[in-house]
């Protein structure tokens, strides 16, 4: 019998197995599709060639997967998030947009670029074109780079209120927003992850703030690795006053959401390499793993909620500490970085996670294999990692710009298989 989208998240998230394998492209920003990609698949699905692909998420230049293509490709879950961008404009007042590759598109109304002497685009804080950009796609780039608008470092100056600016409890009309996005796809019975805003402790895609006009406190990615080691009492100042505030948020977000949501997407930190870790063991249990732990066990404690948690890279060595930490859901599992094998972590660590991603290599396979490479291989993630469930299946990380329309097909050919 064929369930809902809905029941089918559900099922896989409390490890039972589903009647095919649930689907997920488009409800993050970590399991998106570059809007080229997406717009060359859509054309060739649905065709209407008139048909632009909203960009949702400017940084990385990810494309909306409508109502139309969702239900084409099979999709299960949608994402329940505000509407603001990385670079704090909404998705809002669309117009149209022309990427390097000739991609027509939209984009929201504050997306206003201008050009540098080369041909590159420089992209602005709340749209505002009189302040210093914030970051900078290159001529026949895909996606923005953040820029470094580091003020300079005066120890004696240094203030943790400076890196706490961008977190701030929620106001009413955003709780009202996201209750009623929730309350939207619980009526279409479609799966539905919270995007929960404050919640990722030292996420570096987030310390330059390319949404913030002014940036103070310790905004360049360099600086702030460095601080974690040499201004440690600094950084946990931080993310002790951080998860006062993510506490009481996702406490006010429970009581307006409820069992409309099955997921929440907490923390996009990366604590891996295609090698191994960048951080110790011992660094993360002193310095993430006690907020990680203490956000997951009041949702866990108030909520039906599965949480998430992405770090790209080889995380074998951490996976037993995210456990004890509470997580449920582990993306993007990067099986191409040492240690990450698929049958391995499905064994050891299948119990305890749900596997979110995973589903076909987006450095080699789906980039460069053969569509019947393509294929063979997400035929066989899908066979190690669903059985029993616990599985939803995305690709490692966002599917980008120029993936060959044949592999993208194979790939979502070899899924819809799952349920012959």
């Amino acid at each position: 019998m064929t369930t809902s989208s809905r029941d089918k998240l559900i099922a896989t998230l409390n490890h039972r197995q589903p009647d095919r394998v649930c689907v997920d492209f488009g409800a993050t920003a970590v399991t998106g599709i570059h809007v080229s990609a997406l717009s060359r698949l859509r054309r060739a699905l649905i065709g209407d060639e008139d048909y632009r692909v909203k960009v949702i998420e400017p940084y990385q230049m990810l494309g909306e997967i409508d109502d139309t293509l969702r239900e084409y490709l099979g999709i299960d879950v949608v994402s329940v998030n505000l509407p603001n961008t990385m670079f704090g404009f909404r998705n809002e007042n669309w117009k149209p947009f022309t990427l390097f590759d000739g991609t027509e598109a939209l984009v929201p109304g504050n997306f206003n670029v201008t050009p540098d002497e080369r041909g590159g685009l420089y992209i602005y804080p709340e749209g505002d074109t009189s302040v210093p950009p914030s970051a900078f796609m290159p001529q026949g780039g895909d996606f923005f780079d953040a820029l470094c608008r580091q003020n300079p470092i005066r120890e004696e100056y240094l203030d943790p209120a400076d890196n706490l600016e961008e977190f701030a409890l929620l106001s009413e009309d955003d709780i009202a927003c996201l209750s009623r996005k929730s309350k939207e796809v619980a009526e279409k019975n479609m799966g539905a992850i919270l995007i929960a805003p404050g919640a990722a402790f030292g996420d570096i895609a987030l310390v330059p703030a390319t949404w913030m006009k002014k940036t103070r406190g310790i905004r360049d990615v360099q600086e702030w690795y460095i601080s974690t080691i040499a201004r440690r009492d600094y950084v946990y100042k931080v993310f002790e006053r951080q998860c006062e505030i993510a506490l009481q948020n996702m406490n006010r977000l429970i009581d307006a959401l409820g069992g409309s949501i099955q997921a929440v997407f907490l923390t996009g930190t990366d604590f891996g390499t295609q090698q191994g870790l960048f951080i110790s063991k011992k660094s993360y249990q002193d310095l993430y793993k006690p907020f990680h732990k203490a956000i997951n066990d009041m949702i866990h404690k108030n909520s039906d909620w599965k949480t998430f948690i992405h770090s790209c890279g080889s995380v074998y060595e951490l996976i037993p500490e995210f456990i004890d930490a509470g997580f449920d859901i582990l993306n993007p599992v990067q099986c191409s970085a040492a240690g990450m094998d698929a049958a391995r972590l499905k064994k050891e660590f299948g119990r305890d996670l749900v596997f979110w991603g995973g589903g076909v290599d987006t450095q080699k396979t789906l980039p460069f294999g053969a569509p019947d490479q393509v294929y063979q291989e997400v035929r066989e993630r899908i066979q190690i990692f669903n059985e029993g469930g616990g599985f939803v299946f995305n690709s490692i990380h966002n599917v980008q710009s120029k993936v060959p329309l044949e592999n993208m097909l194979a790939m979502f050919r070899a899924v819809k298989d799952d349920g012959q």
